[in-house]
């Protein structure tokens, strides 16, 4: 039966919501009827993919419109063209059958699909007998969606896709297109307006900013050799094992000769050994996903799937891990499912109404960062992001996420006024749907990819971020130790003759300490948006920062929980960090940074070196308090243990003032060596100590504690 007039100038407009249905080969009484748009035609003949003639379409719209019986089943086709002075081929996309499935309909419908990108987003693929890309998009509002890319000259009317009208989900295949065709979706939203080209919610890698599109790219490598660094991961319990972590800003952690980014061969040639060097067990980047403002540091994220073109080929950054790995370290990304930027290209208003976001601001707006906020409680939602850290794990092998402001997600008054938020249908604050997709994070990755780390930014008291979901936690590994951060960072900040009065700002921490596994993170927040560097929050002149900040780093190092730190912190930056330049690397070359430089490699190396200091690091057996009311000295003193292994003791004197003559308590031992003092030359400090060890008569040993120092002692028996 022939379509309808209007139906026909509908295609021809582009603004047939299903071109399927007309365009391609259907089976017809006669036999296969074909029907085409090719624009600048004026004749058109039919081929199998091998060449073989099928017959000859007639052109019945000089507009390019053809059609015509031709022989054989219902298949795919190629058309050869001539028109003007030239003859070209052209696949016919819609004579493909469908890629998606039956199963795939169930699971995207049940929100239980953990493998969608394998499915969303561009694949290149071979579909029946032809290679090309395949494109899915999940558009369940649209009238109609078409692929734009420069592979059809950013026309919207050549490529309207297939609707799945059970999951909303449109696809089409382009046979005869490869790696890194740039691409969007035109939609028409169902009040029947285009939308701004959207990016693909998938993509595997996208242009360079200012640019937006999508490219199409097959992630991961083929090649990888990190078997044994996944294996040795998978086997240990990382709470009893060292982690200590670099935390890395990939584009200004150094740059090139022409103050570009680095791209991710430069930054493994150079960070890798660099890190391997300093004796940090994981490096932490900030997220690395496309974004399209440099000052967002990623965090203002419109690509998950797609490793950032700042740094050249996506597939750049995983031979960056897999470089890691084969080294020893570990690779961390910060990950940002807590809010997307309403970029017009973007997730915002995606079909055309609220797709990924609420459409009340009360719930889809996040006041603190302008931007939108996902809805949880929605399965393809959760399933998109879900799958997205499933994806990193996977492609890119990456051991571990951790998951930016967490606490922002888990209230719905966060940051709100009275009157500004929505409470639960219990008129409760939680926000349960967020508690419910986090907990489906964790158990699909950790189910999927044993070895793997979560790790919660959670600045708040909610009970059990560290615990398994089937104990009604929120099943994260790790979470980060804020607290610890911001009372020891205002007690160093403190002049020392005033620290006496502030003394719980050290001991209260210990209250909870072991309250969940935590890392103590000194990150890239402490040292941006006016609050200088980690040495400028130090009190005192030069010399006193300087010992302050060794002695800072030695009682952390020494107190139980996972480290981290942030670039340049381990030189003693000076200068506030920004995103738009390198560190300021030429500081090594001042003993007193370098110093600094060596007593982080030094503290890296005994932590790694004894049980300690590490093995008990989340369980208070671990943990033993040797001297914690001597307020007036702002003298600390406790023990690390774990069993089987030699005790360490660590003392810090928080004054200027030399302890000579000073009772520390020590458990078992006559003899205990000095493994670490921060005032050591070496360290730039002035030398002060015990002569490598100390004598324990009755159950303590009388020794020297350093000015503005941590010492650390260890039992030989």
């Amino acid at each position: 039966m022939k379509p309808h007039k209007a139906a026909i100038e509908a295609l021809l407009a582009g603004t047939h919501g299903d071109p399927f249905a007309l365009l391609g080969v259907h089976e017809g009484p006669e036999g296969a009827f074909a029907r085409a748009i090719v624009p600048g035609a004026e004749s058109l003949t039919a081929h199998d993919l091998s060449g073989a003639l099928l017959g000859k379409l007639e052109r019945i719209d000089p507009r390019g419109l053809f059609e015509g019986t031709i022989g054989g089943p219902r298949q795919p086709v190629r058309y050869h063209a001539i028109g003007g002075e030239g003859a070209w081929w052209v696949s016919d996309p819609y004579s493909f059958g469908p890629v998606l499935g039956p199963v795939d309909d169930l699971l995207m419908a049940e929100g239980t699909h953990f493998r969608l990108f394998d499915k969303m987003g561009a694949h290149l693929i071979e579909h029946e007998g032809a290679h090309g890309v395949h494109f899915a998009v999940w558009a369940p509002n649209a009238r109609r969606v078409a692929l734009v890319g420069n592979f059809n000259d950013w026309d919207g009317r050549r490529h309207g896709m297939r609707r799945r009208a059970d999951i909303g989900v449109w696809e089409i295949f382009i046979p005869d297109i490869g790696e890194w065709q740039a691409y969007k979706f035109e939609i028409t939203g169902p009040d029947g307006k285009i939308l701004p080209l959207k990016a693909d919610p998938y993509a595997f890698a996208a242009e360079l900013r200012p640019q937006t599109a999508s490219l199409t790219f097959a992630p991961g490598k083929p090649d990888w050799g990190d078997a044994a660094h996944r294996a040795y991961w998978a086997s240990v319990d990382p709470r009893r094992v060292p982690i200590s972590i670099y935390e890395v800003h990939a584009g200004s952690w150094d740059r090139d000769e022409h103050g570009w980014f680095l791209s991710w061969d430069a930054l493994a040639e150079r960070l890798i050994p660099y890190v391997v060097d300093m004796g940090f067990t994981h490096i932490e980047f900030l997220p690395i996903s496309e974004h399209p403002y440099d000052p967002s540091w990623g965090y203002q994220t419109t690509g998950l799937y797609a490793p950032s073109a700042r740094f050249g080929d996506p597939a750049g950054f995983a031979r960056f891990v897999d470089g890691a790995h084969r080294a020893g370290i570990g690779v961390l990304l910060d990950w940002v499912p807590a809010h997307f930027p309403t970029d017009e290209f973007g997730l915002a208003h995606f079909d055309g109404t609220a797709l990924y976001e609420h459409e009340d601001p009360r719930l889809g707006f996040h006041p603190d960062w302008n931007t939108a906020i996902y809805n949880f409680g929605r399965r393809e939602v959760s399933s998109f992001l879900v799958n997205n850290a499933l994806f990193w794990a996977e492609r890119y092998h990456v051991d571990g996420l951790r998951v930016d402001a967490v606490a922002s997600m888990l209230y719905r008054d966060y940051s709100r006024e009275a009157g500004e938020w929505i409470p639960n249908a219990q008129g409760g604050r939680e926000n349960w749907e967020a508690v419910g997709f986090l907990q489906a994070m964790n158990k699909a990755v950790y189910g999927a990819h044993p070895g793997i780390l979560t790790i919660a930014e959670e600045s708040t008291s909610w009970p059990g971020v560290t615990q398994p979901v089937h104990e009604k936690g929120l099943g994260f590994g790790f979470k980060w130790n804020m607290g610890f951060m911001h009372d020891t960072l205002k007690y160093m900040s403190r002049e020392p003759i005033h620290r006496r009065h502030h003394h719980d700002e050290i001991t209260f921490g210990l209250m909870y300490a072991f309250a969940e596994n935590f890392v103590l993170p000194l990150s890239h927040d402490e040292v941006v948006h006016g609050k200088g560097s980690l040495l400028g929050k130090m009190s005192g002149d030069d010399w006193q920062k300087f010992a302050n900040l060794r002695a800072y780093y030695a009682l952390m190092w020494g107190y139980p929980g996972k480290k981290l730190l942030f670039m340049g912190q381990e030189f003693a930056q000076r200068r506030e960090w920004s995103e738009g330049r390198a560190l300021d690397w030429d500081l090594r070359g001042a003993p007193a940074h370098e110093g600094v430089r060596n007593l982080v490699r030094d503290l890296n190396r005994l932590y790694r070196t004894y049980p300690a200091l590490h093995a008990r690091d989340c369980e208070g057996e671990g943990f033993e308090w040797l001297i914690v009311d001597d307020a007036e000295r702002s003298v600390f003193a406790w023990a690390r243990k774990a069993p089987g292994a030699q005790t360490v003791a660590i003392i810090a004197n928080m004054t200027p003032a030399v302890r000579e003559n000073y009772r520390v308590p020590l458990p078992g031992g006559s003899i205990w060596r000095e493994i670490l003092n921060s005032d050591a030359t070496f360290y730039g400090g002035s030398g002060i100590g015990n002569l490598g060890q100390v004598a324990v008569q009755d159950g303590a040993a009388v020794m020297t504690l350093p000015p503005l120092a941590t010492i650390m002692l260890c039992s030989e028996g």
